[in-house]
């Protein structure tokens, strides 16, 4: 798909140390890989937090060609240690209605192995969320950094533009903006 523009990803990862989180990097770009990579040192239940558009995007068969068992064998391999997905909710910015686990859009061949997953608890909406945030998307938040819209600040929580300016954080992105000015 798009490529990743690596001194993004790693600011991105630095930003998220800064604020106290442990950050783990690594080279799974499918979510069954991650959970059996995790599987071998823990047998504790795992779930997995995501949006909708990434849980949409886990029932799209493009990304399970190379598997001989397609996206069954895939799934095979995500939810065999009763794994859960807790999913954000995504709010449409033209009718302001929510997308959750219960009006999720998913392509009619995957419909009733959706249904197979929501309805015996392996997809959980997350309910304890803060509405006003969900039309802020890190794209748009970098678009606003690169065009030099200091506008950019007032969508991160407090303290986060600080933390970006203080430790040069998307510095390519600043300098592209402080260029422009």
């Amino acid at each position: 798909e798009g490529e990743i523009d690596e001194e993004d990803f790693m600011d991105r990862a630095r930003l998220l140390c800064s604020l106290g989180h442990n950050v783990m990097i690594s080279n799974f770009q499918e979510y069954y890989k991650l959970v059996e990579y995790f599987s071998r040192y823990t047998k504790m239940r795992l779930g997995l937090a995501m949006g909708v558009n990434n849980l949409v995007d886990i029932f799209d068969e493009k990304y399970y060609r190379h598997l001989s068992g397609g996206i069954l064998e895939a799934f095979g391999k995500l939810f065999f240690k009763d794994l859960k997905v807790y999913l954000y909710p995504m709010r449409d910015p033209e009718t302001g209605e929510y997308t959750t686990s219960e009006n999720l859009k998913v392509h009619p061949r995957m419909k009733e192995l959706y249904k197979f997953f929501k309805y015996n608890g392996k997809v959980v909406d997350i309910t304890d969320f803060n509405p006003d945030i969900l039309n802020i998307f890190s794209r748009e938040v970098l678009q606003k950094i690169e065009a030099g819209d200091d506008e950019w600040e007032a969508m991160l929580p407090a303290g986060v533009s600080e933390i970006i300016k203080e430790k040069h954080l998307f510095s390519h992105h600043l300098e592209t903006a402080d260029e422009k000015l």
